[in-house]
């Protein structure tokens, strides 16, 4: 990761987010001869009511632990919602650092036999969003839901799960979002570090995204899929934390034609068997 995520990184993503923000979406003039996208350092100093060489010094790096008060003001001026303010909050020199993980991530044996009875696809991943197990209805859905494969790779740096996405667009902001969310204040962690490595290094378009600093919730949602067999599905999507390890399933409304469609995926994943084991056990 770059040196401004981890020796500086309440710096980074007020310099990120304050770019985001227009000067019509602050009240002020848009005025002229603007070099910078978004807000001047010393207009938002001024909305937030600070001094503009305080400012400077948060964003160099140099005042490492303002207020909450200060950072309260902040999160105003730029517009932040409650996840966005909540990760400001915790960028402070301040706050104690989650303690490292010391051994490899382990898909428990109940999780397994979960896997094997759940109808609806369904697959379990690591923090960094390795596959680290799924049923045979999650590789009917899709084969890049194998065990070994790491979800944000094949989604930045594979045509066919690019083309699986109907919305790619606003998927791969959300992904890497969440992927922020998820590293915290783990930005040492040598898998973190070689995922957004390798991939800030072979997709323009994650770099895009990663420098915006954006945050999102680690929730579930609504997501439309292009089957290459049955075609479009809508697929709800939920996550629930076992352990060390995500448990994802989806599944459509019932009786939808998703629903219907998604029987004609259980056909498929009938044809064959499917590889549940993790290989971390």
């Amino acid at each position: 990761m770059k040196d401004e995520d981890s020796g500086n990184r309440l710096g980074g993503y007020l310099r990120a987010r304050r770019e985001l923000v227009t000067p019509a979406q602050a009240g002020l003039p848009p005025g002229g001869n603007r070099r910078v996208p978004g807000l001047r350092r010393e207009e938002v100093a001024l909305l937030a009511g600070v001094s503009a060489d305080y400012y400077l010094r948060l964003e160099r790096g140099r005042d490492k632990n303002p207020s909450p008060h200060v950072l309260e003001s902040l999160a105003r001026v730029l517009r932040l919602d409650d996840v966005e303010r909540t990760y400001l909050l915790g960028l402070t020199a301040t706050r104690p650092r989650a303690p490292r993980r010391k051994r490899p991530e382990h898909v428990p044996a109940r999780v397994h036999e979960l896997l094997a009875h759940l109808p609806i696809p369904a697959f379990v991943e690591g923090r960094a969003f390795d596959v680290l197990a799924a049923n045979p209805m999650a590789l009917a859905l899709s084969p890049r839901l194998r065990p070994g494969e790491n979800r944000l790779r094949s989604f930045f740096l594979d045509p066919e799960e690019q083309a699986f996405h109907q919305d790619w667009t606003k998927a791969a902001a959300d992904f890497v979002a969440t992927l922020r969310t998820t590293i915290g204040d783990d930005t040492d962690n040598p898998r973190f570090v070689e995922l957004v490595g390798e991939l800030a290094l072979s997709s323009q378009r994650f770099r895009t995204l990663w420098a915006r600093h954006d945050v999102r919730s680690l929730d579930g949602g609504t997501t439309t899929v292009n089957h290459p067999v049955v075609g479009e599905l809508r697929l709800h999507r939920d996550k629930l934390a076992i352990d060390d390890v995500i448990l994802v399933v989806y599944y459509p409304d019932k009786n939808s034609d998703s629903d219907e469609k998604l029987r004609l995926v259980a056909a498929l994943s009938a044809t064959g068997p499917a590889d549940t084991d993790s290989g971390a056990n």
